[in-house]
């Protein structure tokens, strides 16, 4: 008998009293416990959280001007950006290079880029975390993973209180990316090395309900 066959014999025992006409869901389950420490001002948390990570946070009613900061700010000249992304939010045109993953962006085109621009599907405040998950606006994976830096745009509306709550509102079937600030590692003297498994540079742009959302 192997490990496999071990283990779900086991199961099968401890179910062996178990009436056949119960089954998984019949009975709900009390969800009473408490589902955010976050507090009334998500979105100040939330900054503060991004920032804790070494993140750039910015919080404005005015995306398009924002982003022209942010590019000036960075000197970028050949930005990645994903099918969806509003284009309202992008900087004038004939100010840089607009690089599209159609056909898909090569791994040395991704690399030499500098940066990416996109949108997220959550934020988390509790733990300043950013969730991508390949929608519009996003694109696949690789595009916010190899160029050096990444600026992402959230709504105010965007940002749940807590991971409880964030899980309720995401479709775990979808490729999901959680960003908690820059890629950071460390090695066994504590030496902090940033850029080594995603961007080296985080940029974080809040825009509030009355920004250029439209």
């Amino acid at each position: 008998m192997n490990s496999r066959q071990t283990v779900l014999g086991r199961i099968r025992d401890a179910l062996s009293d178990v009436p056949d006409t119960e089954a998984q869901d019949t009975g709900a389950v009390p969800r009473t416990y408490r589902d955010s420490h976050a507090g009334s001002d998500v979105t100040g948390l939330f900054m503060q959280r991004a920032a804790d990570y070494r993140a750039s946070v910015t919080r404005t009613h005015d995306a398009h001007a924002a982003v022209t900061e942010a590019f000036e700010r960075h000197a970028l000249t050949r930005v990645v950006v994903p099918d969806g992304f509003p284009e309202q939010w992008l900087p004038p045109a004939g100010t840089w290079q607009r690089l599209s993953d159609h056909p898909p962006l090569g791994f040395h085109e991704l690399d030499t880029a500098s940066g990416a621009v996109t949108t997220c599907a959550l934020a988390i405040a509790v733990t300043g975390t950013l969730i991508l998950d390949a929608g519009p606006g996003q694109g696949r994976r690789a595009l916010t993973l190899l160029p050096d830096y990444h600026l992402c745009l959230v709504r105010t509306d965007q940002i749940a209180g807590d991971v409880p709550q964030a899980l309720r509102r995401i479709d775990p079937r979808r490729p999901l990316t959680l960003i908690s600030g820059p890629s950071a590692t460390s090695d066994i003297e504590l030496q902090r090395v940033e850029g080594v498994h995603g961007p080296r540079t985080l940029d974080i742009i809040i825009v509030e309900p009355n920004g250029q959302t439209q």
